[in-house]
């Protein structure tokens, strides 16, 4: 396990069906990069399925302090978090389904 005050790195994988057009879950993406960047976000994409284009699986990866990441139910109660997540309900059809990895590609060698 890291110690509290290294970084750890994350993928957070958010798998979402969107009502109407995608384009508007991809503009709200984007224009959401500054909160990602905020959070410690390095990068982003969006797997849009070929067969059924309203289910997208947004990627961001993030570093973030090991103490923060040991703590995100903190995060949720951030209002600029809280008002990015309530674009996202205006849009989405039900709940978003959100998972945290870890890449453990390179452990091992």
């Amino acid at each position: 396990m890291a110690k509290p005050e290294q970084d750890v790195r994350r993928v957070l994988q958010i798998r979402m069906r969107t009502l109407g057009e995608p384009a508007q879950v991809l503009a709200l993406i984007r224009s959401a990069a500054p909160l990602y960047q905020t959070m410690g976000g390095t990068g982003f994409r969006v797997l849009q399925n070929v067969d059924e284009p309203t289910q997208l699986l947004a990627e961001i990866e993030y570093e973030a302090h090991a103490a923060l990441e040991l703590n995100r139910h903190k995060l949720a109660t951030d209002p600029m978090m809280r008002t990015f997540l309530q674009s996202w309900r205006a849009i989405l059809q039900g709940s978003a389904d959100v998972d945290v990895y870890e890449d453990v590609t390179a452990q091992g060698r």
